[in-house]
């Protein structure tokens, strides 16, 4: 079958590790079942991949790939739960569990013609969703669920900040922030990926490390060391800074006077859990949102796709189809 591997690590110039081409058929063990793929999303977890981080040497080559959406053994459309681990001892939450992994990381991922899976990681396809749409859900837009009805601890009405508009999870934070009633202001350097962000329905765009109008109740950060300092500024006393991902560095100052003094926050959140994933798609049902595509390229042309993430030319997500 066909598929996209991780063959090789280059820190500098992730795009040379791939490896597009023939790839045995995946072979599912006990309690597994196979996936034949109609469409899968690109993360910025894949272009990690490609610089070693989360995955290690001895299990190269790797298909990459978390998210993807298709048909079960029975021809059912189902979307994939792309975390692997023991919900039951975690309290039904398998990213509790610290031996837990996503597809892509130690199983083959879902960029080919068909992925190994449990049984367990197959959701529904809601028929209101496209195979491209679904997609998209199961890694960027359930880990902005999560951050915002779940680890921010804010209600309908509050005012979310979300730092660095125009990549997957940020731009599901403005969209389903907006569904459920919160007021969603972002930050860019892009003047375009501002508007942009304003289009889709934040209140208002701000360049990055701009003073703000007013405090808000709650920062969505993503970027990390560049975007951290503004991140806590940026808060109400009391407020919670929420973070899941640090695209532009991991250590930041902590400015521990000002988060102590404050009474600030910092919650961090990655994914979300299978049950979280069906309601998100609930949500999606019911509220009318769709995932923003930047993108929908034929899989034998995912080298483009990575180049666009890598250079941070998208707006919304790159999808593959199949």
């Amino acid at each position: 079958m066909f598929a996209v591997t991780a063959a090789r690590f280059d820190a500098d110039n992730p795009i040379a590790g791939l490896d597009l081409g023939e790839r045995p058929e995946p072979a599912p063990e006990q309690g597994w079942t196979t996936v034949t793929v109609k469409a899968t999303a690109l993360n910025h977890h894949d272009v990690w991949s490609l610089r070693g981080v989360g995955l290690s040497a001895d299990r190269l080559p790797m298909v990459l790939g978390c998210d993807a959406a298709g048909l079960d053994e029975d021809g059912n459309p189902v979307v994939v739960y792309a975390v692997v681990g023991d919900a039951a001892g975690h309290g039904g939450d398998e990213t509790l569990d610290p031996r837990r992994s996503l597809l892509s990381e130690r199983y083959d991922g879902t960029f080919a013609e068909r992925v190994a899976v449990p049984r367990r990681n197959l959701l529904p396809k809601p028929d209101a969703l496209s195979f491209e749409e679904a997609a998209c859900l199961p890694t960027a837009y359930l880990t902005a669920y999560r951050m915002l009805f779940d680890a921010a601890g804010i209600e309908p009405g509050a005012t979310v900040l979300v730092q660095g508009a125009g990549g997957g999870v940020a731009t599901a934070l403005i969209l389903l922030g907006r569904a459920a009633g919160y007021r969603v202001w972002v930050t860019s350097r892009s003047e375009a990926k501002r508007e942009r962000a304003v289009k889709l329905g934040a209140d208002q765009a701000f360049p990055a490390g701009e003073r703000l109008p007013e405090r808000v109740d709650a920062v969505m950060e993503t970027v990390g060391e560049a975007t951290w300092k503004h991140s806590l500024r940026a808060l109400k006393p009391g407020g919670t800074v929420v973070v899941s991902g640090a695209t532009s560095g991991p250590a930041p100052s902590a400015d521990l006077t000002r988060v102590f003094f404050l009474q600030l926050s910092v919650v961090g959140s990655t994914m979300g859990s299978r049950d979280q994933l069906g309601r998100l798609m609930r949500f999606c049902e019911q509220t009318g949102v769709r995932p923003v595509i930047d993108r929908v390229l034929p899989l034998d042309q995912a080298r483009d796709g990575f180049a666009a993430m890598a250079s941070g030319e998208l707006f919304g997500k790159i999808v593959f189809s199949l």
